[in-house]
């Protein structure tokens, strides 16, 4: 089933407490892609989100959005900025939608309206990054159109 999907800005709670969650979603996974340990990859995720909004929600440049059903209910979250190499693109940051919401074409609205917020900005390209232990996130942006633009590979030794 496709559902649309709209956004809008996050509220300062709202903010607050996706904050807590990005920091320990993005350890995790940091520390799966890495082979760190939880505890590097906490410090770690807590320097790049501080790099990256040193004013929170109201860094420049940024947008930290509640993705909507079709009811206006907040379903997942959306953040958008400038890209962290290439001038004149946006990037993705954060792209989620909730467990029990996911398979009903929210991913896919959220995406497109990521997309919107871009073309918005005046940027000319949305870039984003994958981790691959996520296929069906994978799968999404390949249908979507996002091509590879480059591919890093962990091996443990150990």
């Amino acid at each position: 089933m496709q559902q649309a999907a709209a956004v809008r800005p996050m509220t300062v709670q709202e903010y607050d407490d996706w904050l807590v969650g990005q920091l320990e979603a993005y350890a995790a996974d940091l520390a799966e892609a890495s082979g760190s340990t939880l505890e590097e990859a906490q410090l770690r995720a807590e320097q790049q989100l501080r790099e990256l909004l040193p004013l929170g929600a109201a860094t420049p440049g940024h947008h930290l959005l509640r993705v909507l059903d079709a009811t206006g209910t907040p379903v997942g979250v959306l953040w958008i900025g400038p890209h962290p190499q290439r001038r004149g693109a946006g990037w993705v940051y954060d792209v989620e939608i909730e467990e029990a919401r996911r398979g009903e074409g929210l991913g896919r609205g959220a995406m497109l309206a990521a997309e919107q917020v871009t073309r918005d900005a005046g940027w000319t390209a949305l870039g984003l990054n994958v981790f691959g232990h996520n296929p069906r996130a994978r799968a999404l942006y390949d249908s979507l159109g996002y091509r590879v633009a480059a591919t890093s590979m962990t091996k443990p030794l150990g």
